[in-house]
């Protein structure tokens, strides 16, 4: 490993033309060695076909060094090595060093493909199955009061467990960690009653304390969050007994059980002051499938929680690890990863053309909106109307002295995984004479001011079981960013479907706020793609979340 390394910085300082004249000095002086020390290494890197080495006799006498491999080839094998020992850190280093290289990716792939998927070991008479997945986006924290990526929320949904979910196939709501709940006939006062002897992954019992510190936790925060409407609505929550909490709410919301199935408002231990609001977010303690035993920049190793209260998973072992580049079979116009976990490769399942392909039924919509509360030439509907034409490819005409003929600025404001969209709405309107800036932050700053100062806003919808709860959570966030009329009109009709307990009804109104934003030019869908097909060959036990994302706890492999 040393020497592949000491490769690669002599391949940076010197690599460039064929023949470099050196001396054995200088070569020290580059790897940070003895004059003898360097004269082994390059001796080495000799017998190992890596350089061509022609000594000139006496100190100070210039030589020649030939490279005679690529260092993609080095660094591969670098990574190569430090995988089979498990040594993920470094493997992913060099990774992220070489990432950019297509050389690099070529060569990995495949290998890496070996790599992934599941793998079984023989321990103590027992065999212990992994399943190892790539994933693409950086995992910061699996905390339910922090999340912001989706990869963070698909694990977190296999660490922690909610008080109700939602069936895989239906929109039917399942108990969960509440075996039973009810409400009154004012919808405001709500029930819930808690199985016995549901543990956390340290070993104490969940109890309707720890039900009421999560949502008091969440209703203290000020942590600007998904799905915050629901939470503002909270009044009070108390513990009658170990085994049963009520909630009260302000007013009644058709939409807040359907909250309580998502990952925002799965339940965690009381006494978190012990490990803090970061660590607990790195080490976390759910009562979910699998229990998180090691966590850092690149890697999250979940293991099975053989306690858990639904019954164990099968498999033993889950590695995630970040990889900076795809994995899977991803279409060459798919502008980013919609879900990096829903490849499940399984090396050992042969040819290619025996995968199976199953679709999850969820989506991603990206649109981009109009900011028409900040002063600018946005305010001009027939501004707007032009410029969303140009997007289609379709520009409108407009009469003469409509539109100002000196160039248009505009800014972009989005978030780094959509920053190759938010580039590419700039390219297609700089063809019509806009002059458009984009500025990318991170998912924090985004939530503040940054919409509110820009021209134009690139968001996402993920469309699926909890599609109406993003809706309203979307165009509540719209009526920031709309002018006055439009913001009335949009609340009025969120009132509405907080109040209508008809899904179909409230689909109706949601897409009645769709319709009005797109007629007036504030609002244009970019495109819509399903969230990514997941390979699954010789894989048994696969189902769907209620987000769409591949439940990990009933997955298994046959005998090989």
């Amino acid at each position: 490993m040393k020497l592949h390394n000491q490769f690669l910085r002599l391949h940076s300082h010197y690599g460039g033309s064929e023949d470099i004249q050196v001396t054995l000095d200088e070569l020290a002086s580059t790897l940070q060695c003895t004059h003898r020390n360097a004269s082994t290494i390059i001796r080495k890197m000799s017998e190992h076909g890596w350089v061509l080495w022609q000594s000139q006799r006496g100190r100070g006498n210039r030589s020649t060094l030939q490279f005679l491999i690529d260092p993609e080839e080095i660094a591969a094998q670098s990574m190569m090595q430090a995988i089979n020992r498990q040594d993920l850190r470094h493997a992913i280093e060099q990774i992220r060093v070489h990432a950019r290289s297509s050389t690099m990716q070529d060569r990995l792939q495949e290998w890496l493909l070996t790599y992934f998927g599941h793998h079984a070991e023989i321990k103590s008479e027992k065999q212990i199955d992994t399943l190892r997945l790539p994933i693409r986006q950086q995992l910061h924290t699996v905390d339910p009061l922090y999340m912001n990526l989706l990869a963070e929320s698909f694990v977190s949904s296999h660490i922690f467990d909610g008080l109700v979910r939602r069936s895989n196939n239906t929109h039917e709501i399942l108990p969960n960690i509440a075996h039973a709940w009810e409400v009154d006939s004012s919808r405001c006062q709500w029930t819930f009653y808690l199985r016995k002897e549901v543990l956390f992954h340290h070993g104490t019992l969940m109890t309707a304390q720890d039900v009421v510190f999560t949502f008091e936790r969440l209703i203290e925060t000020s942590q600007r969050m998904l799905y915050s409407f629901i939470i503002k609505q909270i009044q009070s929550v108390r513990a009658i007994n170990p085994t049963t909490v009520s909630i009260t709410l302000k007013e009644p919301h058709e939409l807040f059980l359907f909250f309580l199935c998502t990952s925002r408002a799965t339940i965690v231990p009381q006494g978190l002051d012990q490990l803090g609001e970061h660590g607990f977010g790195v080490r976390p303690i759910g009562t979910g499938p699998f229990k998180v035993t090691e966590f850092n920049d690149s890697v999250c190793v979940l293991e099975v929680f053989p306690h858990y209260f639904q019954g164990r998973a099968h498999l033993d072992r889950v590695e995630i690890i970040q990889i900076p580049w795809s994995m899977g079979k991803e279409s060459s116009d798919q502008i980013e990863p919609i879900s990096p976990f829903h490849i499940i490769h399984n090396h050992a399942s042969g040819a290619e053309s025996s995968w199976s392909q199953i679709h999850s039924g969820a989506s991603v919509r990206k649109f981009i909106t109009c900011n028409t509360k900040k002063e600018g030439p946005l305010n001009d509907p027939n501004l707007r109307a032009h410029m969303l034409s140009c997007l289609r490819g379709e520009p409108i005409h407009l009469a003469q002295g409509v539109i100002d003929p000196q160039p248009v600025h505009l800014q972009i404001a989005t978030i780094p995984q959509y920053r190759q969209d938010a580039h590419v709405i700039a390219e297609s309107l700089a063809n019509f004479g806009y002059v458009c800036k984009v500025v990318s932050t991170s998912v924090e700053e985004f939530k503040g001011s940054i919409r509110l100062e820009s021209d134009l806003i690139v968001f996402s919808l993920i469309r699926d079981q909890d599609e109406q709860l993003r809706l309203f959570d979307l165009y509540l966030t719209m009526t920031d960013h709309v002018e006055p009329h439009t913001r009335v009109d949009i609340e009025t009709t969120l009132h509405q479907v907080s109040r209508e307990s008809e899904p179909q009804v409230r689909t109706q109104l949601f897409q009645s706020i769709e319709n009005r934003l797109i007629q007036e030019h504030q609002l244009h869908i970019l495109y819509e793609k399903p969230v990514q097909t997941a390979y699954l060959p010789t894989v048994r036990g696969v189902t769907f979340n209620s987000q769409g994302w591949v439940d990990l706890r009933h997955i298994w492999f046959p005998p090989i």
